[in-house]
């Protein structure tokens, strides 16, 4: 599996993520790769694209998945995008990959 999806940056992580919204149900679904070549995890939110709100969702998620607080999470790329970056501080990559049950 291609690992090109998470990486440590000081005492945390950075995700790269593929969202999904208006989805049926809340999930993270593991890793696949893109048509670029590139993984990424992916998120589903059922909430919309709409004034930020799949964004909210997926911090939501990636916080309760992870059990960090909401607060240790930001986007850092890509908050108009299917793709977003994000930041997890904390956390050093291994330990995400763990906790959501994906091995790099």
């Amino acid at each position: 599996m291609n690992a090109d999806w998470i990486s440590d940056e000081g005492e945390g992580a950075i995700l790269r993520l593929r969202v999904t919204p208006k989805a049926s149900m809340d999930a993270v679904e593991g890793v696949e790769t893109g048509a670029d070549g590139l993984a990424h995890l992916k998120v589903r939110v059922r909430a919309a694209p709409d004034k930020g709100a799949a964004n909210a969702a997926v911090l939501k998620l990636l916080a309760k998945s992870l059990g960090v607080p909401k607060s240790a999470l930001a986007l850092v790329s890509g908050q108009t995008s299917r793709v977003k970056v994000a930041r997890i501080a904390g956390l050093p990559s291994g330990e995400v990959s763990k906790r959501l049950g994906v091995v790099p």
